[in-house]
């Protein structure tokens, strides 16, 4: 089975009204890193999930899962 890593960091940069740039100062990496992350260019390392996670106050699987393909 193949899968896909997806992400909500679109979703949940949006109902905090933060743009890209903010939430990449706020966790210390670049808003090409952010975007590419958000776009699914990148698999961010597990150093950046937690990041993610820790500023989001929500656990890692809640901003990353596994789409399966079809």
């Amino acid at each position: 089975m193949n899968s896909e890593l997806e992400n909500n960091i679109a979703k949940l940069r949006s109902k905090r009204k933060i743009s890209q740039q903010e939430l990449a100062d706020a966790i210390g990496v670049s808003r090409k890193t952010i975007s590419t992350v958000e776009t699914g260019r990148f698999t961010p390392s597990v150093v950046i999930a937690l990041k993610l996670s820790h500023y989001f106050e929500i656990p890692v699987e809640r901003i990353f899962y596994l789409e399966a393909e079809s």
